[in-house]
């Protein structure tokens, strides 16, 4: 199902027996024969599984987490959960730059097999959590930690397929890359849907301790897929490296970290200022996006009086239309980016995002409901954002006994529920629609930059930094946004966004001359020196 899906995303996609410039694809009297075209192109296929086996690795259990993490330590709270979701991203963030110096100086295979096996037996250890007589939930911090630790290969599959693609495929790469991503992310929420037909109780296979349901059968298929990727790894992945006109090299890194060391003295350095921008562009991206995700719950909640069900249920659809929205932006940019370049698409996808949050801010005069319930008095202590929703829960689950419904609206304890007018739920659709142009698009276009940015030289350092600063974003999003939105209402969080959204517009504008790959940094340098 996985290679169909893969097969799917990169079907109609251009691979030149040559890379796309026939004649000029000769490197003296070498040439891309086509064994060796196949054998490339198998292996950036297998990179493309390693993308999605990874993203539905994550997903899978996302729904699942909070019920599970109830079961196997009652002592437990909301705020435990959010270090939790966060451990994915902090161990991506570590990890990435590690694996990325790895590939420099030894066989991609390599970190790309330990990676796969850390997060095989994390997923294991996630699946044995519930054994302890104790300290549980911290097991589960560490089972969760090692994932997105092995999801730090990330930045050896991007800097691979860098450096197996010409200039002119990179773009179509990069994007059906991040489509098998957005694929597996979507796909994950559904095998756990399937799983709940196992039930809590599930069976047990006592040899080994081993309890499979609707919890643990997740993370044992994400294992599963971690084994298969391995196997597929050592049994088809051959490495391979093209130059920027498509012309084979002789080795993976040793070979062309040595001809772009003998290079750069004419050639010049990597433009450092690009490199940069480029970093800072991609945080901005994946942290507006992470606010959005962390947000769409309660801002429903508040804004539309949804209960839980109805606001788990809804935005669950939302995020999978933007899902499907967003691999089709990925396959419609490698169209798009041949006509405009990929810097007028990184300029146009932001200033779609600029424009869905503007849509968001409110506008109107109509109050949302206020929830009322459960408060006996008028004096609110000022709480952390993690405190809040704990006493959210609280006051939607603890109704008095004579009130049987869930409590709906803006809670009292959020003073803004007073006087700031609702969102209404057409904005917050517009919004939910633009979003899904413009993230994908600026997501894709940031990497194929910063790949042709680097130039011929080994990536992955580079690029474990450009994953460490997408982790970044992921773990600062949800905070900045939760003391923003909880003490100041949406207002004052969407209104900051919209002003870093402009200051990356700014930034953009400045270095857009800058943004350009290596070898045309080159030609101008010589240009200007003749």
């Amino acid at each position: 199902m996985a290679a169909a899906i893969v097969d799917a995303v990169a079907e109609g996609q251009e691979e030149p027996l040559l890379g796309s410039h026939g004649e000029d694809s000769r490197c003296g009297d070498v040439m891309e024969t086509l064994q060796h075209y196949n054998s490339r192109w198998r292996a950036i296929r297998i990179m493309y599984l390693t993308m999605f086996f990874s993203s539905v690795g994550f997903s899978i259990i996302m729904m699942s987490i909070w019920p599970y993490l109830q079961q196997v330590d009652k002592t437990a709270d909301e705020s435990f959960l959010g270090w939790i979701i966060a451990a994915y991203s902090i161990g991506q963030m570590i990890a990435s730059p590690f694996f990325g110096i790895w590939s420099n100086y030894r066989p991609r295979r390599e970190p790309l097999v330990v990676s796969t096996a850390i997060s095989v037996a994390a997923n294991c250890l996630y699946a044995y959590v519930h054994l302890p007589a104790s300290h549980n939930k911290y097991l589960m911090l560490v089972a969760r930690a090692l994932v997105g630790f092995g999801a730090g290969n990330v930045a050896v599959v991007r800097s691979y397929i860098a450096g197996a693609t010409s200039l002119t495929e990179r773009t179509s790469a990069m994007a059906n890359t991040s489509a098998c991503q957005a694929v597996g992310f979507i796909l994950g929420p559904v095998f756990q849907t399937l799983f709940t037909f196992i039930g809590e109780k599930g069976v047990t296979w006592k040899i080994i301790q081993l309890q499979v349901n609707m919890y643990t059968a997740p993370v044992l298929f994400g294992a599963l897929l971690g084994v298969i990727n391995i196997v597929l790894i050592f049994a088809v992945f051959r490495e391979h490296c093209v130059d920027d006109m498509g012309r084979p090299q002789s080795s993976i890194n040793s070979e062309v970290e040595e001809n772009y060391e003998v290079g750069q003295d004419n050639q010049g350095n990597i433009d450092q200022v690009a490199v940069i921008s480029t970093n800072i562009l991609f945080f901005v991206t994946l942290f507006v996006f992470a606010v959005f995700e962390t947000i769409a719950t309660p801002l429903t909640m508040d804004m539309y009086s949804w209960t839980r069900k109805q606001a788990v249920f809804i935005n669950g659809l939302i995020l999978g239309a933007i899902g499907i929205e967003s691999v089709i932006v990925f396959l419609a940019v490698k169209v798009l980016s041949k006509r405009t370049g990929e810097r007028a698409i990184l300029y146009g996808g932001l200033v779609i995002i600029l424009v869905g949050f503007f849509v968001l801010l409110p506008w109107g005069k109509q109050l949302p409901n206020i929830q009322w319930e459960d408060i006996k008095n008028n004096s609110i202590p000022r709480m952390t954002f993690s405190e809040s929703l704990a006493f959210s829960w609280k006051v939607q689950t603890h109704l008095p006994s004579n009130n049987t419904v869930e409590a709906t609206g803006c809670p009292i304890i959020q003073s803004w529920c007073l006087y700031t007018p609702i969102i209404y739920l057409g904005q917050y659709i517009t919004t939910d629609f633009l979003i899904g142009l413009g993230y994908p698009a600026c997501n894709v276009m940031s990497y194929t930059l910063y790949s042709k940015i680097l130039g011929p030289k080994p990536q992955g350092v580079y690029m474990g930094w450009l994953t460490a600063c997408g982790s970044g974003a992921r773990i600062l999003g949800p905070v900045f946004v939760g003391q923003l939105y909880t003490h100041f209402g949406p207002r004052w969080a969407f209104g900051l966004i919209c002003g870093i959204v402009v200051l990356a517009l700014l930034l953009l504008e400045v270095v857009y001359k800058r943004l350009v790959a290596f070898s045309v940094r080159y030609e101008r340098l010589q240009e200007q020196s003749s």
